[in-house]
């Protein structure tokens, strides 16, 4: 799911929160108008406003990620605009898939086979955000941690991961 930038109505909230989030050396996330808007739709201002309110209440104690554990990872998994070379996609926020695990329960029906659809990225972090329903997810989340396809800032690649269930021609 890819939105223009220039598409996205930026709101008084957004132009006030996206200056607080944390520079990292790894990307922009939120760290824009237009990402924060679209975290903001994706997961409501309410819920953004109590993720910004707590983060703040924890930052002195050094504590990270508060904010995307209450906003969820619908908002962890929005990519900035310009944060990719994929044109036209340079100009666009991503935002994760949605009804993944229908996506997942559907290609599972039509292949006969296990299937996941994950957020991975070139810095540890791993997510299942959809399955079919019989993947070991930590397991998977575990090996895909290491981000064996090696992408950095491409899009998303297709990946087979087999044997992961026992006694399965999966």
């Amino acid at each position: 799911r890819a939105i223009l930038e220039d598409k996205i109505r930026v709101g008084f909230i957004a132009r006030f929160l996206w200056r607080y989030v944390a520079k990292v050396p790894y990307g922009v996330g939120l760290r824009s108008p237009e990402s924060m808007q679209c975290a903001i739709n994706e997961a409501g201002a309410l819920r953004i406003l109590i993720a910004a309110f707590f983060s703040c209440l924890t930052k002195p104690f050094s504590t990270k990620g508060i904010f995307y554990r209450i906003a969820g990872k619908k908002t962890a998994m929005i990519d900035a605009a310009h944060t990719t070379p994929v044109e036209p996609f340079d100009k666009c926020v991503i935002l994760g898939p949605d009804k993944s695990d229908g996506v997942s329960q559907t290609l599972k029906k039509r292949f006969i086979v296990e299937f996941a659809i994950m957020d991975i990225n070139d810095i540890g972090g791993s997510w299942v955000i959809g399955n079919s329903g019989g993947i070991p997810i930590k397991r998977l989340e575990e090996i895909m941690r290491i981000n064996p396809l090696g992408q950095g800032k491409e899009m998303t690649p297709i990946c087979i991961v087999r044997g992961l269930l026992k006694n399965s021609r999966q």
